[in-house]
């Protein structure tokens, strides 16, 4: 079962790489590696269907991206003239810089899913080359996953900590809120840095008005599929998780839950976080998990919709998402095991 296990999550990182028809169907692909992840872990059975189905998260994620795509598409006339008129007023890097730091904060509070909603519409009316938005989404994307986790209202990883701590409500913001916030900072300034060096586009260039109503209920469930899948692969690595991965030390198990890439990290934190362990310990969990959501599509939600939105190829996001992650391990490494910030 284990090496079925570990082969599957070789196939879930590699494949999507190597095979364009499963690139462009990400979430259907998840689907069916989550059947197979049940199968091979032997927890398929109804029980599970109806756990997941009665989760009432899955329904609050998938209409938040229904509501959120519909009032934007028949809005999109008047947020293009808006962000035209804010774009003229102030230049295209103060702009960028100010809208990743608002929806990095913000999103502890609206949520990850709203502000990532707000990120892609944004993004899809600015006078940017697709290039250059790509660029932007990921760290955008980074920003709000580390934002996310200053409250339980901002996403699961954070709502399952502070409960299986027996936390207040403001536990990982006293705990991780200086390396949030540090990060939100750098990303939205590395944004600016690449939207000043960019040059802008026309606007018959950048406004993509392709997208209709069928698209919008499309892209609603695709992300039910994918929070369908995510649940499925939690259950089945759950086994793994639980023979190996709980048991490292704090400063092995930071580099393993770079896994949380392609697993669901509220499944590794559920596993993981219990009320035995020291500050040090729940800060490098949590740190890994967040800043290896932002490596691949599959990470975090966030990813997912931006992705979708903009039909962002899996190299496309790891080309970006992968070095700065790793980058970020190796600093917070640093500050949390050896300079011990």
């Amino acid at each position: 079962m284990i090496a079925g296990l570990i082969i599957l999550l070789l196939v879930i990182l590699f494949i999507p790489f190597l095979v364009k028809a499963v690139e462009h169907n990400l979430e259907y692909f998840l689907f069916v590696m989550g059947i197979i992840g049940v199968i091979i872990s032997k927890q398929m059975n109804l029980k599970l269907f109806e756990h997941i189905l009665q989760n009432k998260l899955l329904y609050y994620i998938t209409f938040a991206v229904l509501i959120a795509g519909m009032l934007f598409f028949f809005f999109r006339n008047k947020i293009n003239r808006l962000i035209e008129v804010l774009t003229n007023k102030i230049s295209i890097q103060i702009f960028t810089f100010i809208i990743i730091v608002i929806l990095g904060l913000s999103s502890s509070f609206i949520t990850a899913i709203i502000a990532s909603l707000l990120l892609t519409e944004i993004m899809h009316h600015t006078p940017l080359d697709r290039n250059t938005k790509l660029k932007v989404i990921v760290l955008a994307c980074f920003a709000i996953g580390f934002g996310a986790a200053l409250t339980p209202v901002g996403e699961p990883l954070a709502t399952i900590t502070i409960s299986k701590l027996k936390a207040d409500f403001f536990y990982l913001a006293r705990a991780i809120g200086f390396e949030i916030i540090i990060t939100i900072l750098l990303m939205a300034f590395l944004a600016a840095l690449i939207v000043k060096k960019a040059n802008k586009v026309d606007k018959d260039e950048y406004i993509e008005n392709t997208e209709d109503i069928k698209d919008v209920f499309l892209r609603a469930f695709k992300v039910f599929v994918f929070v369908f899948a995510l649940e499925l692969l939690g259950t089945a690595f759950k086994p793994l998780i639980d023979l190996y991965i709980i048991k490292l030390d704090a400063k092995i198990l930071y580099w393993v839950n770079m896994i949380s890439a392609i697993v669901d990290n509220a499944t590794l934190a559920a596993a993981e976080v219990s009320k035995e362990m020291t500050n040090e310990q729940v800060r490098a969990i949590i740190l890994g998990m967040i800043i290896s959501g932002g490596m691949l599509i599959p990470g975090n939600i966030p990813n997912i919709i931006s992705a979708g939105k903009f039909k962002i190829k899996s190299k496309e996001w790891a080309k970006i998402g992968v070095p700065m992650g790793l980058i970020l391990m190796v600093i917070y490494f640093i500050m949390v095991f050896i300079v011990k910030v």
